[in-house]
C-alpha cells in the first residue's frame, strides 16, 4: 500500500473538513476500501475515520411515520432490529442474503451504499479501466462479460453496480442524508448513484467532502410490508454477489394492485428502479400475465453488453417470481435461505 496520512474525526463538521482535501477517503469497516489499497486499485492519500463519531449509528423510529438509519449501523443490526424488519421485510432479507455473517457485522449502512463495482478488470491493475484511469479505455468490452450490464451501460463502462441492500430502497424511495462544507442536503437513493455515460469514474452525486450520515425511508414504504419480498440468482447459494436479483413490494386493495414497487440488482452501474414496470402494474389484477407484462415493461431497454444476454431472460423470469411471491404474502418468519428464488419456505428461523 502507498503511504497515507490518518485522522480520526471528533465530529462530522471535523470530518467533512478533512475529506474535502484531495485524495482524501472516508474509513468505517473498511470491508471494501481496504481490499482496494491492498490491491492498489486505489490509493488514498488520506484516511478520515469516522467509526467513534456519535449518533451514526442509531436506528430510529420518526414521529410521523418511516424511519431514519445512521450511516454507521451495521448491516447485521439492521437486519435483526425486530420494528425495522416488520416493516421493511425486504430489506432485511436483502441484508441476509449480502456476504458472510462476519461481514454483516463489521460492514455499515453507508459503506454498503458507498461500495464499488465487482468488476474483475476493475480490480486487476493490468486492465484499461475508464473507472479507475479515465481515458483507458475498457477492456471488459470484448472481455468476458457475463456478469456485466445489460441496462445503462455505456461504451466506456458496462460494470454493475454489487449491492443486495440498495435494491429494495431504492424500491422503498429511500433518501440519502448528505452533509458537507455547505451544509445538508437530501437526496433521493434512485438518484444517488450514477450512470457512467462519458464520466464512469464518477460514481455517485457526493461532491468532494461530502459525506452519509442517515438514511431515510418514508413513511409509506412500511404500507407495502405485507407483501414484500427480495430474490437474488447467483452462482452459489451464499456468499455471492448477484448475478441479478428483484426487489418487489405491492399494496393490495379489493384483490387488485393498488400501487407496487419494483426495482433490479446487477443488470446495471445503479440499483434499476423499474417506473415502467409499476405502471403496468398499478390497477392490474395479480397473476402471471400482469406479471409477464410488467416484467417486459421492466426490461424493455435491455440491451447485452457482450456475451450476457441471458441476463436479460433471467431477469425477467426472476421479476415474475418476485411478483408472485410477493403477492402470496411476506412470510410470517425469515426464510433459511434468505433471497433464494429455490427456497420453499418449509426451514424457518426467527
Amino acid at each position: 500500500m502507498n503511504r497515507f496520512d490518518y485522522v480520526r474525526a471528533g465530529s462530522v463538521a471535523e470530518a467533512v473538513a478533512a475529506a474535502a482535501e484531495p485524495g482524501a477517503a472516508y474509513l468505517a469497516a473498511g470491508t471494501n476500501l481496504l481490499d482496494l489499497m491492498k490491491g492498489g486499485i486505489t490509493r488514498p492519500t488520506r484516511l478520515v475515520d469516522v467509526t467513534h463519531l456519535p449518533g451514526l449509528d442509531r436506528i430510529e423510529a420518526l414521529p410521523g411515520g418511516g424511519h431514519r438509519v445512521g450511516a454507521l449501523v451495521r448491516n447485521s443490526d439492521l437486519a435483526y432490529d425486530a420494528e425495522f424488519a416488520r416493516a421493511y421485510p425486504a430489506v432485511a432479507e436483502a441484508l441476509l442474503s449480502g456476504a458472510s455473517a462476519q461481514l454483516r457485522n463489521a460492514a455499515t449502512l453507508a459503506g454498503n451504499l458507498m461500495q464499488r463495482t465487482r468488476c474483475p478488470y476493475f480490480y486487476d491493475p493490468a486492465s484499461a479501466c475508464n473507472k479507475r484511469d479515465p481515458g483507458a479505455g475498457c477492456d471488459a468490452r470484448g472481455g468476458e462479460t457475463r456478469l456485466h450490464a445489460v441496462l445503462g451501460w455505456s461504451e466506456r463502462c458496462i460494470a454493475t453496480h454489487p449491492s443486495d441492500l440498495c435494491v429494495p430502497l431504492v424500491a422503498l424511495d429511500a433518501v440519502v442524508e448528505i452533509a458537507g462544507k455547505a451544509g445538508t442536503r437530501e437526496v433521493a437513493l434512485e438518484a444517488f448513484h450514477r450512470l457512467p455515460g462519458d464520466a464512469p469514474e464518477r460514481e455517485t452525486v457526493l461532491e468532494p467532502g461530502e459525506m452519509i450520515v442517515s438514511l431515510r425511508l418514508p413513511q409509506d414504504a412500511a404500507a407495502f410490508a405485507g407483501h414484500s419480498r427480495y430474490l437474488k440468482i447467483r452462482d452459489r447459494t451464499s456468499y455471492a454477489f448477484a448475478v441479478v436479483s428483484a426487489s418487489a413490494a405491492l399494496r393490495l386493495e379489493g384483490g387488485r394492485i393498488g400501487a407496487a414497487r419494483l426495482a433490479l440488482g446487477g443488470v446495471a452501474l445503479k440499483p434499476w428502479r423499474a417506473r415502467a414496470a409499476e405502471a403496468v402494474l398499478a390497477g392490474a389484477e395479480p397473476g402471471e400475465a400482469s406479471f409477464r407484462a410488467a416484467a417486459d415493461a421492466a426490461l424493455a431497454e435491455a440491451r447485452p453488453s457482450g456475451d450476457n444476454a441471458f441476463k436479460i431472460e433471467l431477469a425477467r423470469r426472476l421479476i415474475v417470481r418476485t411478483l408472485t411471491l410477493a403477492a402470496a404474502g411476506t412470510p410470517e418468519r425469515m426464510l433459511a435461505l434468505p433471497a433464494s428464488a429455490f427456497a420453499d419456505g418449509s426451514a424457518l428461523h426467527a
